[in-house]
This record gives C-alpha cells, structure tokens and sequence, in this order.
C-alpha cells in the first residue's frame, strides 16, 4: 500500500497538489522557479508555446517532467530554508520518469495550470470611498486618463 504524506509547506492558495509514487508534492510557482522557467523559456509566456512545439514526444515528455520536478522541489525547498534540522530530499527527474506513466503526466496538466496561476495571480483592491454605485449595485469601471 502506497505512503502518503500529508504535506502542507505554503498556503493551499499558492500551490496544487500531485501525488508521484505513492507521495504527495505541492506544486508553487516561485520567483526562483520562474527564473528558472524564464531561462530555459524566455519568460512564463512562452512555457505553452514550447511545450506544444516540442520537436518530438521524447523532448515533450523532458519538459513535462522537468516542469513538474522544478516546480515540485519548490515546496520542499521552503521547507528545508524553514527547516535546517529536517530537510526534505528532493525529487529528480529520474524519480518522476520511474514512478509516473505518460498518462499520469497528463493528468498533472490541470495541478501544473493552478500552481501557475496561483502563483501568478495578483489580489486587486480597489477604492470605492466617495464612488457612486450603479442601480444595482454592480460597479462600473472607467476608463482613467
């Protein structure tokens, strides 16, 4: 029977959960997992583009499971900056080429989408001190000059 750990290292709001060879990893899109990305990428945009134009199934496969490994090391990286006294091992890309099949790597597709847009999404408050609801109660947006 598979181990699961119980693993909880950010806030569920910054990361998504897989689970590889019987282990949950949380999934966070760092500042230093997205130098990373914008090195081997050009920058978070273009993440999608060359994960689609990979030359051949092998190369996708690569960059897949580089992503995921990047990604799934970031939480166990906070954990040991947090926790000198008990470090997480890391997980290699050998391990997630050896405890994962094609399949279970699309099915990370949707837990790798969340991670980024967690990691990516901005909170926006806005003012409305003094502003004049429409009818309703919606709000209005205009344009500023």
């Amino acid at each position: 029977m598979a181990n699961k750990k119980n693993i909880t290292t950010v806030d569920p709001e910054r990361s998504a959960v897989i689970t590889i060879g019987g282990e949950d990893y949380e999934l966070v899109l760092t500042t230093r997992a997205t130098k990373a990305i914008a090195a081997r990428y050009g920058g978070l945009e273009n993440l999608g583009d060359k994960l689609l134009q990979a030359e051949n199934f092998e190369l996708a496969l690569d960059e897949i499971i580089w992503l995921i490994t990047l990604l799934a090391n970031q939480s166990a990286l906070i954990h040991n900056l947090r926790h000198p006294d008990a470090p997480r091992e890391l997980l290699t890309e050998e391990a997630v080429e050896l405890l994962t099949t094609p399949l279970e790597l699309a099915s990370y597709r949707e837990a790798i989408s969340q991670a980024m847009f967690r990691g990516t999404a901005r909170n926006i408050e806005s003012e409305t001190e003094g502003v004049i609801a429409p009818e309703g109660g919606g709000s209005k947006n205009t344009e500023a000059g």
